[in-house]
């Protein structure tokens, strides 16, 4: 698909500079010697994975985690010599494919460590790995140091990191956490269970804890433009997504009548024009009633239901709007923090849920040098 295509409809913009920017500026936070894994889960957290992938790794980028077996899949395709750790669980069926394709996967029971030892037995090969203890997140992990020590001793298992995850709740449980890690990780070394990676914090633990940075890092929310705010420097992130659709109406609409599927009464004639895009689009559907779009720098207030595959707007205070133009839903003049607090949002949450039918267009120095339509173009 070419830009104009792309741009008909609805389209999500992915700025590559300030991608790399909030790359580069993550990474300063670290020392040298410490991995940055770039979390690319959740098709890089809606960028579309491949792109992302390939885009961070020109970079400089070695390392990268998903959550699913088919992202690990993408991103192996897409970078044939990356490290690549699966942060989620995999199925006995999918096990041959991950280790005969050297991803690293996350061992939190010892059932999961039994079957993948079987499974690398059978190919010959051993399983790459990372073990997961729970700290306090209670998600995933080990909570028992005998327990955990089981695995140590079984075939075909390359014990390549350990790893926990903060809760973020208050600073106290944080460093209660990092103690348990340590201590935890400690006892496994001295029970024969040494594996050499080491690593805790996420985007928002890289900014708040700093000195905790270990042997690696996980930073994926950072990278996409959603800089934790409780970072002094937060202001220092670039914004990298912005969200867009076309105006396909525009019509006066009387007093008193509803728009789409809402039946509460405009409070006066009202110039209303029709967006091409709803939430199946991943435009919230909360965000009736709440949202603004911008068109023609001011901002139009959402009106009515966002209904599936189109949503309204008052442009009565917009005189120059029409149909053809391009409104902005998220980035910007709209920010994604004052976007997720409408419609009580997790804000990572508002940049995945943008729909596969999207196109994403890619800018470099202000030019579009890549496009990705539908599902497959995306994620292929």
């Amino acid at each position: 698909m070419n830009e104009i295509r792309a741009m008909g409809r609805a389209w999500m913009e992915v700025d590559e500079d300030a991608l790399l920017y909030n790359y580069r500026l993550a990474k300063s936070l670290c020392r040298a010697d410490t991995a940055f894994i770039c979390v690319v889960k959740a098709n890089a957290y809606g960028l579309g994975l491949r792109r992302t992938v390939e885009t961070l790794h020109e970079a400089g980028a070695a390392w990268f985690a998903v959550a699913a077996p088919e992202e690990a899949y993408i991103v192996r395709r897409a970078v044939p010599d990356a490290h690549i750790l699966l942060m989620g669980p995999a199925g006995e069926e999918e096990l041959p494919f991950l280790i005969q394709e050297d991803i690293s996967l996350t061992i939190g029971t010892v059932p999961d460590a039994e079957r993948a030892s079987a499974a690398a037995a059978a190919l010959h090969k051993n399983a790459l790995v990372h073990v997961k203890l729970d700290t306090g997140l209670h998600r995933l992990g080990f909570t028992n140091i005998k327990e955990t020590l089981k695995i140590k001793d079984l075939p075909g298992l390359t014990f390549e990191g350990i790893y926990s995850h903060l809760a973020l709740r208050s600073r106290e449980q944080s460093m209660e956490q990092e103690r348990q890690f340590t201590a935890f990780a400690d006892a496994l070394a001295a029970g024969g269970l040494r594996p050499p990676m080491r690593h805790l914090v996420d985007s928002i633990g890289l900014t708040r804890y700093p000195e905790w940075q270990m042997d690696a890092v996980r930073v994926g929310a950072f990278l996409y433009g959603n800089v934790p705010v409780s970072w002094e420097r937060f202001s220092e992130g670039k914004n990298v997504v912005t969200f867009k659709a076309r105006v396909t109406r525009v019509d006066w609409v009387r007093a008193g009548e509803g728009v789409g599927y809402d039946d509460t009464p405009l409070s006066r004639d009202t110039r209303v024009a029709t967006l091409s895009v709803g939430y199946i689009d991943g435009y919230p559907r909360c965000l009736s009633h709440k949202g603004f779009v911008a068109l023609h720098g001011k901002r139009a207030p959402v009106l009515g239901l966002v209904c599936m595959d189109q949503m309204m707007i008052d442009v009565t205070d917009i005189p120059a709007a029409q149909v053809g133009d391009a409104v902005t839903l998220l980035g910007g003049e709209i920010d994604l923090r004052e976007y997720a607090k409408w419609g009580d949002l997790n804000r990572n949450e508002c940049l995945g849920v943008i729909g596969r039918r999207v196109p994403r267009v890619y800018f470099r120095d202000g030019k579009i040098v890549y496009v990705a339509a539908e599902m497959d173009a995306i994620t292929e």
